[in-house]
């Protein structure tokens, strides 16, 4: 376990520095704001397709859903740890680089308690995510499960399928390409995963759970703990509110998309 979160607090800021190095030195003309923001999707992309296939491997391995266990799912839990605080700072990192292209740093202080704050005002949702994260969820994989339900911990790791596709589509905008039909596929993608892999993933365990115990599935969250009903809403909430902002901007891309005049 301490050999997997040292190897991820190593690779992950690592791969950061790395991207902004390959980032500035290719396109030149961009600012720090745009460097720091594109290398920080980079490397959600690397630890989303690497959390997808570790999760694909314990999913397909583990035939009793709760009982069966996987080596995959402590040492990538403990490998993605340092990711989670990593992805803080990178997202603390963008909103400042930001804020001092638009001239606001001066304002807030510069790097100081007025920014941070600035900061988590504007990425809530996604800080605390990362928090419950690393100081609830983590540590219950970890030491409180007594090596039961990989399968669903695995199940939890493919939801960070669709997270490449995201930051695609950021990417994509950063390049001037947001007015072209990759960038319109790439949001019909993004809908379509986050659909499946962040909420349909959640009554898929239920079934899973109900089918190894001849349980329907409307009957499931009966026969479970109430604390295990609780964790998943806790987790399916953000979820739910991420995929109405997502509906709300295909929606807005549409409207604008209808009323743009064409040309012969």
């Amino acid at each position: 376990m301490l050999p997997a979160l040292l190897c991820g607090a190593v690779v992950f800021p690592g791969l950061f520095q790395g991207f902004r190095r390959l980032l500035r030195s290719t396109f030149t003309h961009w600012s720090d704001a745009d460097v720091v923001c594109v290398s920080e999707r980079l490397v959600s992309s690397v630890h989303a397709c690497l959390a997808t296939a570790a999760g694909v491997a314990v999913v397909t391995a583990c035939k009793d859903v709760m009982t069966d266990s996987h080596w995959l799912v402590n040492g990538f839990a403990s490998f993605g740890a340092p990711y989670m605080a990593h992805d803080i700072y990178a997202m603390y990192l963008s909103h400042y680089y930001t804020q001092k292209v638009k001239g606001h740093s001066a304002a807030l202080g510069g790097h100081s308690l007025r920014m941070a704050r600035a900061f988590f005002a504007k990425d809530r949702m996604l800080v605390i995510h990362h928090l419950v994260l690393l100081l609830f969820f983590l540590p219950v994989t970890l030491f409180f499960r007594r090596g039961l339900g990989d399968f669903f911990i695995g199940c939890f790791f493919i939801a960070e399928f669709s997270t490449p596709f995201v930051s695609m589509g950021k990417i994509l905008i950063q390049l001037g390409l947001d007015d072209t039909r990759l960038h319109r596929v790439n949001g019909v993608v993004v809908l379509l995963s986050f659909f499946v892999c962040r909420i349909l993933v959640f009554p898929f365990m239920y079934w899973s759970y109900g089918r190894q115990f001849g349980i329907p599935l409307h009957r499931v969250p009966f026969h479970l703990p109430p604390h295990c009903n609780v964790g998943n809403l806790a987790v399916l909430a953000p979820q739910v509110y991420w995929l109405l902002l997502l509906l709300k901007k295909a929606y807005r891309l549409y409207r604008r998309g209808r009323g743009r005049p064409k040309t012969s």
